[in-house]
């Protein structure tokens, strides 16, 4: 009696079910006032790839006090997107944990400053705005690498 069934064929198929998940939010982690008058909101947001590859930035968002007022308005949003494995990682850290000590520090002594220069940006010169660039992403590297620091401090 001869088989149809050709060899080396299992008799069953298994497939997995499983697909990436990548669910996008955006959290508040920080807010602070770099001078009289304005505020900048720190928030870490998660983005996904059409695959469902996660994306971990720091978004810094300045305000200018209204005058007469106690409203707000958004003059800049500055969006750093982790560009190595170990930023990603430290913005994903962040998210989990929140802010410490010394990335409060980086934030209030080095981004901070950085970003309130840019309330000009339309009227900097190009060397200068892109001089201010290069601040916000060195001091925004260093935010995202304190995070994995085990002390804090």
């Amino acid at each position: 009696m001869s088989s149809n069934t050709p060899v080396n064929t299992e008799p069953i198929k298994i497939t997995s079910t499983t697909t990436k998940i990548c669910k996008p939010f955006t959290i508040e982690v920080m807010v602070f006032a770099p001078a009289s008058g304005f505020k900048i909101e720190v928030l870490i947001e998660k983005t996904c790839t059409p695959t469902a590859d996660p994306i971990w930035k720091i978004v810094f968002d300045l305000y200018k006090k209204q005058q007469g007022g106690t409203a707000f308005d958004q003059l800049v949003h500055v969006s750093f997107k982790g560009g190595t494995p170990v930023e990603q990682k430290g913005i994903e850290a962040t998210a989990a944990n929140g802010i410490n000590a010394k990335q409060a520090d980086a934030l209030v002594n080095e981004v901070g400053p950085a970003v309130l220069q840019l309330k000009d940006a339309s009227t900097l010169p190009p060397e200068e705005l892109a001089s201010v660039k290069k601040e916000i992403v060195s001091g925004s590297s260093r935010v995202a690498t304190f995070a994995l620091e085990s002390d804090g401090n």
